[in-house]
């Protein structure tokens, strides 16, 4: 026969470090396996050594022989139904209806026995009051031990117990009731907490497939079109019996798809974060091979003060992505001017603005595609955004990202340049 319950929940990432077959337990997770649960009900069968009261009650000598085997069928009963409510509740937390059913007979079993056997019996009380604690919802636990603590006394008041006798069985009755109902909600608590931490592992990774989806949009994209347009090229050459000028090409494909298959490691790998030189280098390339003039700010290459490597970063990704929307979009653009500057905005805040902009037809009527939304994501992850829209005078297209500027020391600059 298979050791293994039936399992009702997804693996907690918490308890990866815990095999199946162990006999340990995580607070408010149920059980796994049957040695788990033989370890459980055995830590739970502890707590019935107060029923030394009942039983030394049947064994005294002060009943006959059908109210000691009426009594210890009841307690038979008793036990059985507080072990399987644990064990139940272990296995299945949530959705079993029958968990109020007994309870409800474990309370009437403890009425009855009180009345017919003797307050030696209303020790039971204090097992109710626990399950009670136990079944009901955290906003009427307490009420339902504050309703058996009650009963307790008015059913210990009636059976006339000594005086000795009410404080020993209502204070335990009481408290264990109340300490239950706290350990339930600890209980909650953590097992929210283990969801959450499995959300937050669910979305880290979402986020990380989000990343690579990016990464490798905006590589293969840049290194793609640049391959397409320079095989266009060598076949052109080839056809006009250019053979020099078709090597020539071919190198360069050969250049672009070893260095692109390096970029591609490099972002399955996460340790990719572009700079502007390089992504400046790559798009004098990409634009002379679509025979467009290349215009470069002088600032571009030497960064700004206070543009951290993260920020850099974005902007990186954000020339690769215009200068592959030019390649590929760009109808008609013989110019594309690359600037970078500062802006302050109305909140103080100071930003690096990275400006791509060509002579083209425009973006016409067609809305923002997936590089551009891989983009956006991409600067707000450092606090930044991205405008998009038709150039200067309405012609052309033109693309600027922002990124936040830090406040740099006084000195710092050269070390940033670096």
């Amino acid at each position: 026969m298979p050791n293994q319950l039936p399992s009702h929940r997804p693996v907690d990432p918490g308890e990866e470090g815990r095999e199946p077959g162990s006999f340990g337990t995580v607070p408010g997770a149920p059980v796994e396996n049957r040695r788990q649960l033989l370890v459980k009900l055995s830590w739970m069968s502890l707590w019935m050594i107060y029923l030394v009261y009942p039983v030394k009650d049947l064994t005294g000598g002060g009943h006959g022989t059908a109210a000691v085997v009426a009594g210890s069928l009841a307690l038979a009963v008793f036990v059985a139904a507080y072990l399987s409510l644990v064990a139940i509740r272990s296995t299945r937390p949530d959705g079993w209806y029958g968990k109020y059913v007994a309870v409800a007979g474990m309370l009437v079993i403890a009425i009855v026995t009180s009345f017919t056997l003797g307050e030696s019996w209303l020790t039971l009380f204090t097992y109710t009051s626990v399950c009670v604690a136990t079944v009901l919802p955290a906003g009427l636990g307490v009420r339902g031990v504050i309703a058996v603590t009650l009963l307790t006394l008015a059913i210990a008041l009636l059976v006339r117990a000594e005086s000795d006798t009410l404080v020993a069985i209502l204070l335990p009755c009481f408290l264990s009731g109340l300490a239950m109902t706290g350990l339930q909600r600890l209980i909650s608590t953590m097992r929210e907490l283990r969801e959450a931490r499995a959300t937050v592992a669910h979305l880290a990774a979402s986020e990380e497939r989000l990343r690579l989806a990016r990464d490798l949009h905006d590589l293969l994209g840049h290194s793609l079109s640049l391959i397409t347009i320079k095989s266009e090229l060598a076949g052109r050459f080839l056809d006009q019996d250019k053979q020099t000028e078709a090597r020539a090409q071919v190198a360069d494909i050969e250049k672009v798809a070893r260095q692109s298959l390096i970029d591609v490691r490099e972002a399955v790998s996460g340790f990719r974060r572009p700079t502007l030189p390089v992504e400046l280098a790559a798009a004098r390339t990409a634009l002379a091979t679509a025979q467009v003039d290349l215009e470069v700010d002088r600032a571009v290459a030497e960064g700004r003060p206070g543009l951290g490597a993260e920020e850099a970063g974005a902007l990186a990704w954000a020339l690769r992505e215009a200068v592959t929307n030019i390649v590929r979009h760009g109808e008609g653009a013989t110019v594309c001017t690359v600037t970078l500057d500062e802006v302050w905005e109305g909140d103080g805040e100071r930003y690096a603005v990275l400006e791509v902009a060509d002579d083209g037809r425009g973006p016409g009527k067609s809305g923002p595609g997936n590089g551009l939304s891989g983009l956006s994501e991409r600067l707000a992850l450092v606090g930044g955004r991205l405008e998009s829209g038709a150039g200067p005078r309405g012609k052309g297209f033109r693309i600027r990202a922002l990124v936040p500027l830090r406040t740099v020391p006084v000195g710092a600059a050269d070390s940033l340049r670096e």
